[in-house]
């Protein structure tokens, strides 16, 4: 056994600088420590999470995803679909509930045989946690990282020391009224046009995220920048990638455009965005109502209020906007007094028949986006 401090402060002497994640018992000595001694951004799910520590690597921290096996699902899409395209690798630490030989609840029993099995499937190094063997356990864990392979530290049961006393992760506060305006006042374009609209707004040392898709694709068309992020595959995680930037790069405009698909998809990521308020942070949703990646279906969005859903998640300003001049001006203003914002923004659904891809891969684009949010701020 390992007591918490010491595991943390290992880390911390392989330049580990932030931890995320969702709790789990087995954790709760580490999860603690990194909230009271280091820095650690609550996730609502564990894919949120991976996303979130993508975003604090491309701003270049070297983060810790904590979580427990149970939650490994909810990691799958980001973990095979994010880090890996991107070329951007992750450290997990996954509590092993359900080992085998090893009483736990009866949930924990089929996951508890797989885990090691599916981590490797995923193409991830993955390494049994012995503290007695702790040093070549790290060096296993730097070689991985070093040549783009994610690692899943699987933690037995009892290997971890607990603390008692929780940490505590602050918010940041906010004073002064919520500024919300929920009414829908109609499409104010096509996408192609709000696109336009938001790369002719935006301030200087933006970091511009679009969600997978069209989004990306069109955002691409109008004219490639080392500042843009095409997202593809990870579905809804765009947000969370955001907050790791907003959080390890404090002086970064950062502007996420979402859909209102992949939104809906992880939802839970806006009630962390809300929990720490980052200031540069514009969070843009376009609503075509479709998911229009996949031929037109429709989305469950007309039954959503996705102003309301970020003022109840705590977004200081949440409004509908009614024109794309109306747009432009609500992005002017926040980047003169930053301050965490949702535009909703309701849109056609299509896209230009012309439309293309990307030429650049996504590692490519991380890596030039990681040289930008180095050298250009």
């Amino acid at each position: 056994m390992i007591s918490a401090h010491a595991f943390c402060h290992a880390l911390a002497g392989r330049g580990f600088d932030c931890y995320t994640g969702v709790p789990c018992s087995f954790l709760t000595g580490v999860i603690n420590v990194a909230m009271a001694e280091y820095t650690y951004i609550n996730a609502t799910n564990e894919g949120d999470a991976v996303a979130i520590a993508v975003g604090a690597a491309l701003s270049g921290k070297r983060p810790v995803v904590l979580m427990q096996n149970s939650g490994l699902g909810n990691a799958v899409s980001p973990l095979t679909s994010l880090t890996h395209p991107f070329g951007v690798p992750v450290l997990t630490v996954i509590s092993w509930r359900g080992q085998p030989g090893i009483q736990d609840e009866p949930q924990h029993a089929l996951m508890g045989v797989i885990t090691p099995d599916m981590a490797q499937l995923m193409g991830m190094e993955t390494i049994i946690f012995s503290a007695s063997d702790l040093p070549d356990q790290l060096n296993a864990i730097d070689a991985a990282l070093g040549r783009g392979q994610s690692v899943a530290w699987v933690i037995p049961k009892g290997e971890i020391e607990p603390v008692k006393t929780p940490g505590r992760s602050q918010p940041v506060p906010h004073s002064g009224a919520i500024q919300t305006q929920s009414a829908h006042p109609g499409v104010v374009g096509s996408r192609t046009d709000a696109l336009k609209t938001i790369v002719a707004a935006q301030p200087p040392h933006s970091a511009v995220l679009a969600t997978t898709g069209k989004t990306g694709r069109e955002l691409f068309t109008l004219g490639d920048r080392d500042n843009q992020v095409y997202q593809v595959g990870s579905m809804g995680c765009i947000g969370a990638l955001g907050l790791g930037i907003a959080l390890a790069k404090p002086a970064c405009r950062v502007i996420v455009i979402d859909g209102d698909g992949a939104a809906l998809m992880r939802l839970g990521s806006w009630a962390s965005v809300g929990y720490y308020k980052p200031k540069g942070f514009l969070h843009i949703v376009l609503d075509n109502g479709v998911h229009d990646s996949t031929g037109g279906q429709d989305t469950v969005a007309e039954s959503v209020d996705f102003v309301a859903c970020a003022q109840a998640m705590g977004y200081p300003v949440s409004r509908t906007v009614a024109s794309l001049d109306e747009l432009a001006d609500q992005i002017q203003q926040w980047a003169a007094e930053p301050q965490l914002t949702l535009l909703h923004v309701a849109i056609t659904p299509g896209s230009p028949a012309t439309l293309g891809r990307p030429t650049c891969t996504p590692a490519e684009v991380a890596a030039r986006f990681k040289h930008y949010l180095a050298n250009g701020l």
